[in-house]
């Protein structure tokens, strides 16, 4: 289904590097998101209100923090595609990461949350009741979840998005704090011990270990972030295979979001040909474009071939 799924949101065009793709995917992912957290929380809340479960509803109002997450991938993947404006000359891709920061922060809102809501579980116990209905709509939640997560992770590999994969961490980390409560209910009405708060606790530790993580690899590219170290070799290689290149150096990355690379490069050519070294030069400079998305300018150092 998730292939079918990203298909059709690419509508079988297979250059997934172009903008208009990235965007068309992201936007829908975004859309699935939405409808699939709205369901969820429709669900919990009535299942939950039913079985007079308090960690029902609130794991329901939890799903509906999700469908703003998702609202905001939404918007990141709209606002990045805007074009370049007098103020912004690189344009606005830089607005997913932005995006990715709002998930995150979502991320460590609800696990400072569900921290709270644990130790006051653990210092003021509970029993909770479990019905049927109560345990059908968590076990629901817990394989769309585990689902969306799937879907997200491989979206996100597909059009190389950090916000898709930080929605996949998200979608994750929702499937095990509602595993905890489910086993929460479940030890509480099998063996008659109250297990729900410490369960999540736990849970709640790692959702702001991994919040905490995906924030950083958010904040990072914003901050100037070394470029990848493969991507330099690929443009090193690709001036250097030219015959007419004799050199090469200062070779700068610019990241200005996904899809949106600059760079600049020195290069050493014969100086008794000048034209058509630039002839070269704006070969050089096409390619990059066309095999590896990379606006590059490159800096014609004229040299004696004999250096």
């Amino acid at each position: 289904m998730t292939e079918l799924l990203l298909r059709l949101f690419t509508k079988g065009r297979e250059d997934l590097s172009d903008p208009a793709v990235r965007a068309a995917v992201g936007k829908k992912a975004g859309a699935v998101g939405v409808i699939c957290n709205l369901l969820l929380t429709a669900l919990k809340l009535a299942a939950g209100l039913l079985a007079g479960s308090v960690a029902v509803v609130a794991d329901g109002v939890n799903n509906l923090t999700d469908a703003g997450s998702s609202v905001m991938t939404l918007l990141g993947f709209s606002l990045a595609r805007r074009p370049a404006d007098q103020d912004h000359p690189y344009g606005h891709a830089r607005y997913e990461y932005l995006s990715t920061l709002a998930v995150a922060a979502v991320i460590l809102l609800v696990g400072a949350g569900l921290v709270r809501t644990s130790v006051l579980r653990i210092l003021r116990p509970e029993p909770v009741e479990v019905t049927w209905i109560t345990g059908a709509a968590l076990a629901v939640s817990i394989g769309v979840k585990a689902w969306m997560a799937g879907f997200y992770k491989k979206a996100g590999l597909r059009i190389g998005s950090g916000t898709l994969r930080a929605s996949a961490m998200d979608s994750r980390n929702d499937a095990l704090a509602t595993t905890a409560v489910l086993a929460g209910c479940a030890a509480g009405r099998l063996f008659g011990v109250r297990l729900d708060g410490w369960l999540g606790l736990g849970v709640a530790a790692f959702i702001l270990w991994s919040g905490a993580r995906l924030f950083r690899e958010a904040v990072s590219p914003l901050l100037g972030k070394k470029a990848d170290q493969g991507l330099v070799d690929r443009i090193r290689a690709l001036v250097l295979a030219h015959d007419q290149v004799l050199g090469a150096h200062e070779l700068l990355v610019h990241d200005y979001g996904p899809g949106q690379c600059y760079a600049s490069i020195h290069v050493e050519m014969s100086v008794t040909d000048a034209l058509g070294a630039h002839e070269v030069i704006d070969g050089i400079e096409r390619e990059a474009l066309e095999k590896l998305n990379v606006h590059l300018v490159i800096h014609y150092d004229p040299v004696t071939e004999a250096r």
